[in-house]
C-alpha cells in the first residue's frame, strides 16, 4: 500500500515533535500496567479529526510467552485496543463525547494483513467519520509497521458509564460481605 493511502502522510511522525507523551496520555487514558498498549501521540489535526500515535512492542509485553511458544505474535485483540486507547485519548482530550470515559464500543471490517512482533513499533492512525456527542464516536483505522499496513478497519467508542459501574461493583462486594 502506498504511503498516499495512509491516513497520516507517515513523513508527518516524528518523535522529536511529540504531542503527547505516556504521562500525558496517562491524563486522559485510565489504563494502566499491562493494559497501556500506547507509548506516545506523534500527530493529530482536529480540522480533519485525525490522529496517529505508537505502541512501542515490548519483548516483556505479558502475552510474549504464551502467544505463541517461540514465536509471539502481538494478538489482534491487543491491536484493537491499542487503537481504542488513541481514539479515546483523542475524543477525550477534544471533550468529543462529553464522558468521563469513553469504552470500547465495537468495531467493524477489521483485517489483520500482517503480524506484530516485539521489537516492533506498531504506528496508529484513526480518522474520526463521526461524533455524536453523548453517543458515539466512529473511526475508520490503520496499522502500519515500517511501511507496511498490518490492520486496518473501523472502531466505535461510547461514554461509560463510570458512576453506574461504579455503584454496581459496591452493590455485588457488599453482596459478598459476611
Amino acid at each position: 500500500m502506498p504511503k498516499t493511502d495512509f491516513i497520516v502522510d507517515l513523513s508527518l511522525l516524528r518523535d522529536s515533535e511529540l504531542v503527547a507523551d505516556l504521562d500525558a496520555i496517562r491524563e486522559l487514558n485510565p489504563q494502566r500496567h499491562e493494559m497501556e498498549h500506547l507509548s506516545g501521540i506523534l500527530y493529530e489535526d482536529v480540522e480533519t479529526l485525525t490522529c496517529a500515535g505508537y505502541k512501542d512492542v515490548g519483548h516483556d509485553e505479558f502475552w510474549v510467552r504464551g502467544h505463541m511458544p517461540g514465536m509471539p505474535v502481538m494478538p489482534g485483540v491487543i491491536q484493537l485496543e491499542a487503537v481504542a486507547q488513541l481514539s479515546s485519548f483523542f475524543a477525550q482530550k477534544h471533550d468529543l463525547l462529553g464522558a468521563e470515559m469513553v469504552g470500547f464500543g465495537g468495531v467493524d471490517s477489521a483485517r489483520f494483513r500482517d503480524v506484530v512482533v516485539p521489537g516492533d513499533r506498531l504506528i496508529l492512525m484513526i480518522r474520526l467519520s463521526k461524533a455524536r456527542r453523548g453517543r458515539m464516536i466512529v473511526a475508520d483505522f490503520q496499522g502500519v509497521v515500517g511501511e507496511k499496513l498490518v490492520v486496518d478497519g473501523v472502531i466505535r467508542g461510547i461514554p461509560l458509564p463510570v458512576q453506574a459501574v461504579k455503584n454496581h461493583l459496591a452493590s455485588r462486594a457488599a453482596q459478598n460481605v459476611v
